[in-house]
C-alpha cells in the first residue's frame, strides 16, 4: 500500500483519467440505497442535472416510494433493481451513489471502482480506519472521481469561514469545538420479522448474523455498533470534518489527524436498546492545537439558539477560538466575536451544492470538494475517538504510519471482520 502523502501528490485538483464530458452532457448515475439521504441526494442530483437510471435497493416498499419521487423529479421511472452487482456491469451507468448503511459502504465502494463507477459515497466513509484506507487505495488506482457525503464542503459560508480562520484573523488558534445537540428518543426492542421482500441476510451482509429487530434496521442501525459509527460517525463527522478543513489549510493535509485522543461518556440517558453513547465528550490534542467534539442526545443548547446565533435554531456547530476572537459557524450562519467586544462580521449560510460539484467533477476529471482521501480523513477521526471510547482510555497515534505504536489493543481496532461471503475485494 502506497503511503498517505504519496496520495496527496498533486493536489485536490490533480486531474483523473478518462474522457471529459461537455458541459451539457448528462451524467447517468445509479442510487443504491435510498430510503433517507440517499433519497436527498439523488433529487438534488437530478435537479442539477443529473438523471438517475436505476435504483437498487432491498425493501420493494422504499423502490416503490423514492422510486416515484425519482420517476417525478426527473419526469422517467428509473429501473429498480435487488443486486447491486448488476448495477455496476450496466456500462451506460456513468456513477453511482451509495446510501447503504455503513458496514455496506467499503465492499460496494471498492466494486464500483474497479468497475469504472465514480461514486458519491454517504459519509461515513467506512467502519474502520483499514477499510477507509482500502477504499482510497481503489478510487486511486483506478482513476474514480469520488465524492464523500461531507457536504459542508461545498458550502461557501463554511469555505470562507475557514479561509477567515487559517488566515490568521482570529489571531493563534489554539483551541476548536465541534459539538451537536440532537435529542433522540427511546428505542426498546422490537423483534419480529424482515418486511415482506427483504432478504435480511443480503442486508446484514458483512455484519454478524444476528435475529431481525426492527430497531436495529431501517434508520436505527446507526445506533449499533454492527452496522454504524456511533453519533461520532453519524452526525459528528460534518462538524468535526469544518474543524479538520482548517487545520488541513493551516498544517496541510498531511498533517491534519492528531497525535494522542481522550474519549469519555456513555449511555447515560436512556437505557434502551442503542448501543452507543448518547453522551460523550472526545478530546483530539495536536502539538499546539485541542480539538474537542461533544455529544448531547438529550438537550438542546437553547442559549445558543436564542442569543450569539440570533434566532437561528440549530444542533450542530463548529467553533473556533482564537487569541483576538471567536467564530461560531452553523448551516444557517456564522458570526465573529472580537475580544475587545466590537462586532465581527455574520454571514448567513447558503445552500450546500455538494451534488452539483460531483456532476461537475464527474464531467472534468478533476477531484471534487470532499475528495476521497479528505473524506477519508475526517471518518478516521470518528474512528479515533471510537477506538478510544471503546477501549475506555487514551489512545496515542502515528498520523505517518497510522497505527497505535506499541498498542497492539488499540492496533487491533483499525480493521474490522467481514463475514464471509462478504469479505472486501482486493482494491
Amino acid at each position: 500500500m502506497q503511503n498517505r502523502r504519496s496520495f496527496l501528490a498533486g493536489g485536490a485538483v490533480a486531474a483523473l483519467s478518462g474522457p471529459v464530458m461537455g458541459a451539457n452532457e448528462k451524467v447517468t448515475l445509479a442510487l443504491i440505497g435510498g430510503r433517507n439521504q440517499g433519497r436527498g441526494v439523488a433529487l438534488r442530483a437530478i435537479q442539477a442535472g443529473a438523471e438517475i437510471k436505476t435504483f437498487c435497493d432491498l425493501d420493494p416498499a422504499i423502490l416503490e416510494k423514492t422510486g416515484a419521487d425519482i420517476a417525478a423529479a426527473q419526469g422517467k421511472k428509473p429501473g429498480f433493481e435487488k443486486e447491486f452487482r448488476r448495477v455496476l456491469d450496466d456500462k451506460e451507468i456513468d456513477a453511482v451513489v451509495i446510501a447503504v448503511p455503513d458496514h455496506w459502504h467499503a465492499r460496494i465502494a471498492i466494486l464500483a471502482c474497479q468497475a469504472g463507477k465514480d461514486v458519491y459515497c454517504e459519509k461515513p466513509l467506512t467502519q474502520s480506519i483499514r477499510d477507509g484506507q482500502l477504499v482510497r487505495d481503489a478510487a486511486r488506482k483506478h482513476n474514480r472521481v469520488f465524492q464523500v457525503g461531507t457536504q459542508r464542503r461545498s458550502s461557501e459560508h463554511f469555505r470562507r469561514a475557514v479561509e477567515y480562520v487559517a488566515a490568521g484573523k482570529l489571531g493563534k488558534v489554539c483551541e476548536m469545538k465541534a459539538w451537536i445537540h440532537q435529542v433522540r428518543g427511546p428505542l426498546p426492542p422490537q423483534p419480529g420479522t424482515p418486511p415482506p421482500g427483504v432478504d435480511y441476510d443480503a442486508w446484514l451482509g458483512p455484519a454478524p448474523k444476528r435475529a431481525f429487530d426492527a430497531n436495529r434496521f431501517h434508520y436505527n442501525w446507526r445506533f449499533f455498533w454492527d452496522y454504524g459509527n456511533s453519533e461520532l460517525g453519524n452526525q459528528g463527522i460534518h462538524v468535526l470534518d469544518v474543524a479538520m478543513w482548517a487545520i488541513q489549510k493551516m498544517k496541510g493535509v498531511e498533517r491534519s489527524l492528531p497525535g494522542r485522543v481522550s474519549a469519555m461518556g456513555g449511555i447515560h440517558w436512556l437505557q434502551d436498546a442503542k448501543e452507543v453513547p448518547d453522551t460523550q465528550i472526545v478530546n483530539y490534542h495536536y502539538p499546539d492545537l485541542l480539538l474537542s467534539f461533544e455529544l448531547r442526545s438529550f438537550a438542546h443548547d437553547h442559549e445558543l439558539h436564542q442569543g450569539a446565533l440570533r434566532g437561528q435554531p440549530t444542533d450542530f456547530y463548529t467553533a473556533f477560538y482564537g487569541t483576538e476572537g471567536t467564530l461560531l459557524i452553523t448551516q444557517n450562519v456564522s458570526r465573529v466575536f472580537f475580544k475587545d467586544g466590537s462586532p465581527g462580521p455574520v454571514e448567513k449560510g447558503v445552500a450546500e451544492t455538494h451534488e452539483r460539484n460531483f456532476l461537475e467533477c464527474v464531467k472534468s476529471r478533476q477531484r471534487p470538494n470532499s475528495d476521497v482521501e479528505i473524506g477519508r480523513l475526517s471518518t478516521t477521526m470518528c474512528h479515533l475517538g471510537n477506538i478510544s471510547y471503546l477501549l475506555g482510555r487514551d489512545v496515542r497515534f502515528d498520523s505517518k504510519t497510522e497505527t497505535f505504536p506499541g498498542d497492539g489493543e488499540a492496533n487491533r481496532l483499525l480493521s474490522r471482520a467481514h463475514r464471509a461471503p462478504y469479505e472486501l475485494p482486493e482494491a
